[in-house]
């Protein structure tokens, strides 16, 4: 697939070397976006969104069999324990209440209490931390990955290196997050002997070692860079084709300078889209890879608390993930929007 970057054009007599004729142009602030209350109503929005998915979160687990009472009941209670397990739990109570009374606390940081007896928001305080971590990293790697190998293979459209970029990218991005832990394992851990094959803490609950970090943090990255390498690479061979790249190319310009000053500052707002939709998949998949590696984040906390039918503890774990990836999803808005001259 040729491209504006594939060839050397001449430049064109009376344009002044090593600048183009037609440059994208400036951006307006975000001031106007502020001052028509965009912003304000697209965090409304997010924030809307985040409350029907608990809402959904507090439904789907009325509908599990059983109940949290019953879930972490003793061997030998009589039903009249289970009532008044129940009762003190709120369990009997409609569902609609409960949540609207759990939905209250949001605002002061309480999550509410366990089924036993914990405070949530000192039960997933601990580890999401590390979770954090696990996923800051992975994102981190993606964005540097993506970028690196998208950014090559736009130099040279259509030539080897892009064509094998392109192949890995989609094969890599068909492998579930578990599948490639596995992998990681077998060849890192057992076969190479490189690197641990499991997680152990430190006296503050973190891993007790960075190397302890790499496999983990590469199982989640390497399907995302898949998905992103796709998503930077289409993004930068859509912006080849504007206007002002293909009189960048007629200028002379080098090709480092197209990609830095002319191609990238276009296609940034689908990259930074495609890294925000990749924030919850890679915490999403923690909990399947926090279990592989024994890694002490939310993933066991959440798992427990799926047993025990354990709602408000569900619901914390699902409040806290859907605000880092809504404050992400936020920032990626704003990128879109200043790109776009402003309008959110």
């Amino acid at each position: 697939m040729a491209g504006p970057l594939s060839g050397t054009a001449r430049q064109p007599a009376g344009t002044p070397a090593g600048g183009s004729s037609a440059r994208r142009p400036v951006r307006p602030a975000l001031s106007a976006a502020l001052r028509t209350g965009g912003l304000l109503a697209l965090v409304a929005r997010r924030m809307l969104l985040l409350a029907v998915l608990l809402a959904a979160v507090f439904t789907a687990v009325e509908l599990l069999p059983g109940d949290a009472a019953t879930a972490t009941a003793e061997r030998g209670e009589s039903a009249a324990d289970l009532a008044q397990r129940r009762h003190l739990l709120g369990l009997d109570r409609p569902v609609v209440t409960r949540f609207t009374d759990w939905m209250t606390g949001l605002p002061t940081g309480d999550l509410g209490t366990s089924a036993h007896g914990e405070s949530v928001a000192g039960l997933v305080s601990r580890p999401f931390p590390n979770t954090l971590l696990l996923g800051g990293l992975a994102l981190l790697v993606t964005l540097v990955v993506s970028l690196a190998l998208g950014c090559w293979a736009a130099l040279r459209p259509g030539g080897k290196a892009d064509r094998a970029i392109s192949t890995t990218a989609t094969g890599v991005l068909a492998l579930p997050e578990f599948v490639v832990a596995v992998a990681l394992v077998l060849v890192f851990a057992l076969w190479a002997d490189w690197l641990p094959a499991v997680t152990l803490t430190g006296a503050d609950g973190s891993p007790a070692s960075w190397r302890m970090l790499v496999l983990p943090v590469l199982a989640l990255a390497i399907p995302q860079i898949g998905w992103n390498l796709r998503i930077v690479r289409a993004a930068l061979a859509d912006e080849a084709k504007a206007p002002h790249v293909e009189t960048a190319v007629l200028d002379g310009l080098p090709r480092h300078r197209i990609l830095t000053h002319h191609l990238l500052p276009g296609a940034l707002p689908t990259i930074a889209t495609g890294l925000a939709t990749s924030t919850g998949m890679l915490l999403g998949g923690a909990v399947v890879v926090e279990t592989i590696f024994n890694y002490p984040g939310i993933g066991s906390v959440l798992a427990g608390a799926v047993t025990d039918r354990d709602s408000p503890v569900i619901a914390g774990v699902v409040a806290l993930t859907g605000a880092v990836i809504t404050g992400v999803l936020l920032l990626a808005d704003l990128v879109r929007a200043w790109a776009s001259g402003g309008r959110i």
